[in-house]
């Protein structure tokens, strides 16, 4: 199987990414529109003719549109009508979620929801949303890997999501660089060389000293921790639900990791999902980046047709991990809540997230789908075999312990490696802010 070009897709994440646009939306003005947007998604009538529209409503894109699974749905479905609506950074929308959630007006009939959150969900928010079993969901269990199943079912048995996609870990680079400055570009030879994550922090230092112009070895090292955190069991929760961040020595590793990296100027100093950092797909500013699989089709929608060839893929180093994945609820309030749940089983069906794989890197969480995908190659990455490297990577990763608060404490902590590498500020005062902003948020 080869992977369409795909034209431009676009991914972000939170996460999950999530993740997930290629056209920023600019300033304070455009995230209010954003916003708004998003509040007046629920507004969604049976017009005069029978037709109802379904609204759906997402952090950046999915790539359903992109992929033309919408129009099928349609034409599937005479009556229907699907009208999608997207936050560029998650984070904006899941507070846009929950001031709506609370008020209980302005949801859509479908929302996703990114797996750093979906605890949240299950164990505070239960009350909130459709259990999905109402309208047959615990027919499609075997349908799915046990841990997305799980981890979206409440202990009282409701099922709250279905899964999309999940977010198994390689790493992508760009082989022309590469060259430039001296180095292997081929794949397997990489991932014996940085087999390990010094093997990879040496390799920067050996790409720094012949770099190209204004290329750096990495994006952010705020992409370093999270890939390498995506790689434990347990993160910042234990299996209890105790918060355990501080004295897991997981968490410092990876730290102490991308401190490291940001001291020996190995980043090229990007926040992620920012105007700058999606620029610097096509500029050449970074010769890797952690990529688990939705990022495939977030590199295509920003490099753009003159980055094809120039990409290649290799194992991660430090072994397998998951980043992202996301889930698609019907909240107590929307008003098509059987329609919704047609549209969103359909959706997560193994052969719509086939399509989605080979359209748009989303790698699957339905095990037929994994099956279905896995001699995938993708010739924009150089004929990468990622049916393999993701497969591989998605069969070996850790089932990943989540709490409540998974991905407030993950985005403080990036948020504060950002002060490191940005501002200079000390590996310790900037520690410092991420607990501060954890105990704000956990307290």
């Amino acid at each position: 199987m080869t992977i369409d070009r795909a034209a431009t897709v676009r991914r972000t994440t939170g996460r999950r990414a999530t993740a997930r646009r290629a056209a920023v939306r600019l300033g304070a003005v455009a995230l209010t529109g954003a916003l708004l947007a998003a509040c007046g998604s629920g507004a969604s009538d049976e017009a005069s003719d029978g037709t109802v529209t379904l609204t759906v409503d997402l952090f950046g894109s999915f790539g359903y549109k992109e992929a033309g699974l919408y129009a099928e749905y349609e034409k599937l479905h005479p009556g229907i009508k699907i009208k999608q609506t997207d936050t560029e950074d998650e984070q904006d929308y899941w507070k846009s979620l929950q001031t709506r959630l609370a008020g209980g007006g302005g949801l859509a009939d479908v929302q996703a929801i990114e797996v750093g959150r979906i605890a949240s969900v299950t164990q505070q928010q239960a009350d909130r949303f459709e259990d999905l079993k109402k309208y047959g969901a615990d027919k499609l269990k075997a349908e799915f890997a046990e841990a997305k199943w799980s981890a979206a079912t409440t202990k009282d048995g409701r099922v709250l999501g279905l899964g999309t996609d999940v977010g198994p870990e390689a790493m992508c680079y760009r082989t022309d660089l590469f060259k430039k400055a001296g180095l292997p570009t081929d794949r397997a030879v990489l991932a014996q060389k940085w087999a390990t994550w010094d093997g990879y922090l040496d390799l920067g230092k050996q790409y720094k000293a012949k770099a190209p112009a204004k290329s750096a070895w990495l994006d952010s090292v705020g992409s370093l921790y999270t890939i390498m955190i995506g790689q434990e069991e347990e993160r910042y929760y234990d299996a209890s639900g105790k918060l355990i961040y501080e004295s897991n020595p997981a968490v410092k590793t990876a730290w102490d990791t991308a401190t490291e990296a940001a001291a020996a100027g190995l980043s090229a100093k990007l926040d992620q999902w920012s105007p700058q950092w999606n620029q610097a797909f096509a500029a050449g500013s970074f010769a890797t980046i952690p990529c688990p699989a939705w990022m495939l089709g977030y590199i295509k929608g920003q490099a753009g047709e003159t980055g094809k060839g120039k990409w290649d893929i290799a194992k991660l180093p430090g072994g397998a991990g998951n980043w992202g994945g996301s889930y698609l609820s019907v909240p107590r309030a929307a008003k098509h809540k059987k329609e919704a749940y047609d549209l969103i089983q359909w959706l997560t069906a193994p052969e719509q997230q086939a399509r989605l794989f080979e359209k748009q890197g989303n790698f699957p969480s339905s095990t037929g789908a994994i099956a279905k995908v896995a001699d995938a190659t993708d010739p924009y990455f150089s004929g990468a075999p990622i049916g393999r490297i993701f497969g591989d990577a998605a069969k070996a990763a850790p089932v990943q312990v989540l709490g409540v608060h998974d991905k407030n404490v993950a985005d403080q902590i990036t948020n504060a490696l950002s002060e490191v590498e940005r501002k200079g500020t000390s590996p310790e005062k900037a520690w410092s802010n991420a607990k501060k902003g954890v105990d704000n948020i956990t307290g």
